[in-house]
C-alpha cells in the first residue's frame, strides 16, 4: 500500500474502536476520536483503499467498517512490542500462584488469573514428560495393607497412586527402598523407567522383591497416565457474554472446547513469533475453531506446553498478548526453579 504508515495508524484506530465499542467505525468518528492529521475525506480514501486491500469491510449497509480477519492479522504482525503487566496486575498473578503447591493448583490457579486478566476462556495444556526428569520418589505407609506411591517431575508435576499390599507393609522397609530406587531412577525420565527398573532389579534384597515390584508398577502407571496429553480450561461463560461477537453460533466452539482434540493439534501446531508468541485469528484456525482467536506461547522447559486464550477475532490483541506471554514467564519461572 502506498502511504501504508498513515493507513496502518487507521487501520489501528479502526481495531481499536470497534474492540472497545462493537459498532462499525466512520472516519468522522476517527477524525475527532484520534489525531491522524487529516481531513475526513482523506481518512475516507484511507480505509477505501483498506477495504480494497480486504482489511476492512462493511457490515451489512452500514456506513462504518469493521476489521476483517486479514486486517486483524495484519494489525497483530505490527504490534511492535508487548507491553508488560501493571503492577497491579503482576500482584494479582504472584497471590494466586506463589500460594499453589502441587501441579493441578498451579494448573488450576494460572487458568484463573489469565482468564480474570483477559476475560477471555483461558486454556493451558500439561507439560509433557519428554521434557521432563524425577526429582523424587516417595513411599508413605497409610494402613498395614496400604501404602501411597508418589511421583515429583522436574516441571512441578506431583502425581501419587494407593497400593494395596497382600502382604504387610512397613516405613522402614519403604524408606530403605525408596533410597535404592532414587540411586536409579534420579534425573531420569520417565520414558527410562522400564530401563532403570531392570538396572535396579539385583540390588534389591530378596525379601523386599515382592514389594519393589509393587512399587515400580505404581511408578509406571504414574508416569504414563501423566503422559497422557491433558488440557483445563477456565472462563468459558465469558463467551456465553457476548454471542454478538461470533458470526455463528458459538455451540461449535463450546464444543470443541469441551472435546478438546481440535484445541491440542491447534496448541501443538502454533509455533511462536518474535514476542514469544502465537497468534491464530479467525479461519486461520481448524474447523470450529475458524470463528475465533487464539493466543499462546510456551512455557516450562523447552517451551514445549502452551498457555493461552480463546476469544472472538474482536480481541483486544495488545493486551491479551501481553497477559499469556507474562503468565507463561512466570509459570515457567515456577516450575524451573
Amino acid at each position: 500500500m502506498t502511504d501504508q504508515p498513515r493507513r496502518m495508524k487507521v487501520l489501528q484506530a479502526i481495531v481499536e474502536d470497534y474492540v472497545a465499542s462493537r459498532e462499525p467505525v466512520g472516519s468522522k468518528a476517527l477524525v475527532e476520536r484520534h489525531n491522524l492529521g487529516v481531513s475526513s475525506a482523506t481518512v475516507r480514501n484511507d480505509m477505501s483503499d483498506l477495504e480494497d486491500d480486504g482489511l476492512i469491510a462493511a457490515p451489512h449497509t452500514s456506513s462504518g467498517r469493521i476489521p476483517t480477519d486479514k486486517g486483524y492479522r495484519y494489525f497483530v504482525d505490527r504490534i511492535s512490542e508487548v507491553r508488560p503487566l501493571s503492577i497491579a496486575e503482576r500482584r494479582a498473578v504472584r497471590t494466586l500462584l506463589d500460594n499453589s503447591d502441587d501441579m493441578d493448583d498451579i494448573m488450576g490457579a494460572t487458568v484463573q488469573v489469565l482468564s480474570q486478566l483477559t476475560r477471555q476462556v483461558a486454556v493451558i495444556q500439561y507439560p509433557q514428560l519428554d521434557s521432563s526428569v524425577i526429582r523424587r520418589v516417595e513411599f508413605v505407609v497409610l494402613s498395614e495393607h496400604r501404602l501411597l506411591v508418589v511421583l515429583i517431575l522436574s516441571t512441578g508435576r506431583v502425581d501419587q497412586r494407593v497400593v494395596y499390599m497382600n502382604e504387610p507393609v512397613d516405613q522402614p522397609s519403604l524408606d530403605v527402598l525408596a533410597q535404592v530406587f532414587m540411586q536409579y531412577l534420579d534425573n531420569v525420565s520417565p520414558y527410562n523407567l522400564p530401563q532403570a527398573f531392570t538396572e535396579m532389579q539385583s540390588v534389591i534384597p530378596q525379601e523386599h522383591q515382592t514389594l519393589a515390584a509393587s512399587l515400580s508398577n505404581a511408578l509406571q502407571l504414574l508416569a504414563e497416565a501423566g503422559h497422557q496429553d491433558r488440557i483445563l480450561l477456565a472462563g468459558t461463560a465469558n463467551l456465553a457474554r457476548s454471542p454478538q461477537d461470533f458470526s455463528h453460533s458459538i455451540g461449535p466452539i463450546l464444543e470443541a472446547l469441551e472435546e478438546q482434540v481440535v484445541l491440542l493439534k491447534l496448541l501443538t501446531e502454533m509455533e511462536q513469533d518474535a514476542h514469544g508468541l502465537s497468534v491464530r485469528i479467525g479461519d486461520e484456525n481448524f474447523g470450529s475453531l475458524g470463528d475465533a482467536s487464539v493466543v499462546a506461547a510456551g512455557y516450562g522447559p523447552g517451551a514445549t506446553a502452551k498457555i493461552g486464550v480463546v476469544g472472538p477475532t474482536r480481541m483486544d490483541y495488545p493486551s491479551t498478548m501481553s497477559a499469556v506471554r507474562a503468565i507463561a514467564r512466570y509459570l515457567s519461572r515456577i516450575l524451573t526453579s
